[in-house]
């Protein structure tokens, strides 16, 4: 399998859905400010996803279709706090599997967890996340269930930006990422509804490729 992956059945209809609700924004003229610095002209808020019953329900569903192909001895399902708790809790419970979830660092108080969940040794575990951009973050979550004993069969997400670097950390941590949609897919679809120009298409690419100095 490959560590990067997405999902043929679910791209272009999850890419349509986060784009008709705003989940997803485009703007290359205005550009949006990452916490990170990086000035991009793409906003992904799947939290709002939740929102909307129909869109909900497709992608849980499209993450549990996900989880059987690529997963299928899956015997748990983890998130990534925060937005792939409730992802991942609708997926455990669609798939009838325990659920627990990961923090970003231990509770500074009570018991100073850093998973939240019963924590079963060698149990095969599937990583839910909303969105994966370096894979930092979620690499770390991973990192987390392996040091306390899980199985980490991989990992399921609603979107992916694709870049090389989030490939490279992937590899590097011996994990594989499958994803309902992703960049090149959304930018197509985008495109092929006139939510964008070819003029916009060509600058989209070019942040794609190097987006700590794209401009607009």
């Amino acid at each position: 399998m490959p560590i990067l992956k997405v999902q043929e059945q679910t791209a272009g209809k999850v890419a349509s859905m986060l784009l008709q609700i705003q989940a997803i924004k485009l703007n290359t003229q205005k550009p949006f400010t990452w916490a990170s610095g990086w000035k991009s002209p793409i906003y992904c808020d799947n939290r709002l996803s939740l929102s909307y019953p129909e869109v909900r329900t497709a992608v849980r569903d499209g993450l549990v279709q996900a989880i059987r192909e690529n997963y299928p001895a899956v015997e748990a399902i983890a998130g990534v706090a925060t937005a792939g708790i409730a992802q991942g809790a609708l997926v455990a419970e669609a798939m009838n599997l325990p659920f627990l979830y990961v923090r970003p660092k231990p509770k500074d108080h009570g018991m100073e967890n850093l998973i939240e969940g019963k924590v079963t040794k060698d149990q095969k575990v599937v990583v839910i996340e909303d969105l994966v951009s370096t894979g930092g973050s979620s690499l770390k979550a991973v990192q987390a269930l392996r040091e306390a004993g899980f199985n980490v069969l991989g990992m399921v997400s609603i979107f992916n930006y694709g870049f090389d670097i989030a490939t490279r950390n992937f590899y590097e941590a011996n994990t594989s990422l499958v994803s309902l949609s992703d960049y090149n897919y959304l930018i197509n679809y985008a495109l092929d509804q006139k939510y964008i120009t070819n003029d916009q298409l060509v600058s989209l690419k070019a942040w794609r490729v190097d987006p700590s100095s794209w401009k607009p």
